[in-house]
């Protein structure tokens, strides 16, 4: 029999801990932007707690790879290098590839009636040129690509990548092309998985990563 009288009683989340999901949030959202200096004092004011929790989070940040800390500096919002870029979106390519292909075989109605509603999302924000809404919703396009194909592991491996990757959608969105051609990319990979034409919809996630590299860091593409 397992000894259970080893385990701690558990608790609410802690104060580092709401502040660790909310300056990460900011970071995700560009609200702090990339090489950003972050002021404990500042804050500590606006959160309206202690320096002990604010520097727990912020350390968290820290080891999450969010924040760089500079000796006899401070701490820094990192900026994602184009390396950084381009493993991110390797890591990506392979996690939504993986995902599109049991998408594909399992041919489950409720999953394709999921990615076209992300795709009909971000059709509408492309009609209203709502480049926040597209961002949003194209990010939800990619969630949505790998929840829905099943694995418990391939999500756990894309939610790592979550706050990166909306990074870099946020830096994209000065950069896309013509929003009504972004949204109908998405849809045509889509089609590609309910055809279960596998060569084609790998082909088409893979031109899709790529296109958004070749933007992101035109120099080493």
């Amino acid at each position: 029999m397992a000894d259970t009288q080893s385990f701690e009683r558990v608790h609410q989340e802690s104060t580092a801990a709401l502040i660790a999901r909310q300056l990460r949030d900011a970071i995700m959202h560009g609200r702090l932007e990339p090489g950003a200096q972050l002021s404990e004092a500042e804050l500590s004011a606006q959160f309206g707690v202690s320096r002990g929790p604010l520097r727990e989070a912020m350390q968290r940040l820290v080891q999450e790879g969010l924040l760089r800390s500079e000796r006899n500096r401070g701490l820094f919002v990192k900026a994602l290098t184009d390396d950084d870029v381009r493993d991110v979106y390797a890591a990506r390519s392979a996690i939504e590839r993986a995902a599109a292909i049991m998408i594909l075989r399992k041919a489950d109605p409720d999953a394709l009636a999921e990615l076209r509603a992300a795709c009909a999302a971000m059709a509408k924000a492309a009609k209203k040129k709502d480049m926040d809404g597209l961002s949003d919703a194209d990010l939800r396009f990619h969630e949505l690509l790998v929840s829905q194909s099943g694995s418990p592991r391939l999500n756990r491996m894309h939610q790592t990548l979550i706050v990166e990757t909306r990074m870099c959608m946020t830096a994209l969105e000065d950069k896309y092309r013509v929003p009504v051609v972004l949204a109908a990319e998405h849809a045509a990979i889509v089609d590609a998985i309910e055809a279960k034409d596998e060569e084609l919809a790998l082909r088409r996630i893979d031109d899709h990563m790529q296109d958004a590299l070749t933007r992101l860091a035109p120099a080493t593409v």
